[in-house]
């Protein structure tokens, strides 16, 4: 590979990213705070594509990129990007869930952790000189029968974070087979089994035109022993209102959110803002700003995951 190809990277990333690309021959330009219309003028010039979730890769900018040979995502989800067109174009795509696997797993154990021994509530309590054992007493993680939906690189981690606890985890995943034949944490489910034993489910789908709302009212209460939700994948494969429901009724203990429908918070709609604020009065809710995958560890692995994915391109 010759030197002084150049990438274009559009959103921020670690420090490391000069250094591991220039390691493998390419020239780095890095502009995390680049317009998309600029990104637009120059990206004839490069080769490569860096971004994250902020930068949307459709056809108005494909078609702008005409010596562009590969896209990376630094990340897991691709959700922002055309994939088909990128096939199309010849145009390779990377991503990294290798990276922040562990970031997401770690994260998801604190969030479980917190929602069943009422930490949140307790902590408030206490800070306000308030000392109430009883109310604040808390369920342990063991014997309970975790299920998780999408068996990837998240969910699987997730699933290992687990296996201290000695809970019973179950895996539904519709893509995959025979997935879990080589472990002995996790039992692999039909969704009607799934849906009949979860009672701590924790959400590891892509975001597509399938899963798009997957998670509604209707869908949830099909889980017939269900008592806690984790949504660390992408908000929109999880129904706000129905959620929001759900929790009313009283058919659900709590629930933990790493990712919301709309997270641009100061565009919320009306009916969005009354939907946010019931679920954020609830007492058994646990949020987070779509930071489950983003540790400092995960931010600099990233660099070294996609370089080393972009290292055995044949051009």
């Amino acid at each position: 590979m010759s030197l002084g190809q150049k990438v274009l990277v559009v959103d921020q990333m670690h420090d490391s990213i000069h250094e591991v690309l220039r390691s493998i021959g390419f020239e780095c330009s890095y502009r995390p705070t680049i317009t998309r219309q600029e990104i637009i003028q120059i990206l004839p010039d490069y080769v490569g594509l860096i971004i994250r979730s902020k930068t949307s890769v459709d056809h108005g900018l494909i078609l702008k990129a005409g010596n562009l040979k590969f896209i990376g995502r630094a990340g897991a989800g691709v959700d922002n990007i055309d994939v088909d067109l990128l096939a199309k174009k010849n145009i390779q795509l990377f991503n990294a869930p290798e990276a922040n696997r562990d970031a997401v797993g770690e994260h998801g154990v604190g969030m479980l952790l917190n929602l069943l021994n009422k930490l949140r509530i307790a902590d408030k309590e206490v800070r306000s000189y308030h000392w109430d054992r009883e109310s604040n007493r808390g369920h342990e993680l063991k014997n309970k029968v975790v299920g998780i939906f999408g068996f990837g690189f998240m969910g699987s981690a997730f699933a290992e974070k687990l296996r201290g606890f000695d809970c019973e985890i179950i895996a539904y995943d519709k893509y995959k087979k025979g997935y879990t034949s080589e472990i002995n944490y996790a039992k692999e489910v039909d969704i009607n089994d799934f849906k009949r034993r979860t009672e701590i489910l924790s959400i590891h789908i892509p975001l597509t035109f399938e899963t798009s709302n997957l998670f509604d009212y209707d869908f949830l209460s099909s889980f017939q022993n269900l008592k806690y939700l984790i949504n660390m994948a992408r908000g929109e494969v999880l129904s706000l209102t129905g959620l929001n429901k759900i929790l009313c009724t009283g058919n659900l203990s709590g629930a933990a959110l790493d990712v919301l429908e709309n997270e641009k918070l100061h565009t919320l709609t009306s009916e969005e803002k009354k939907t946010y604020q019931s679920l954020f009065d609830h007492q058994q809710t646990l949020f987070s700003p779509h930071v489950a995958g983003w540790t400092y560890e995960s931010h600099k692995r990233i660099n070294h995951v996609l370089t080393k994915k972009i290292s055995e391109i044949k051009f």
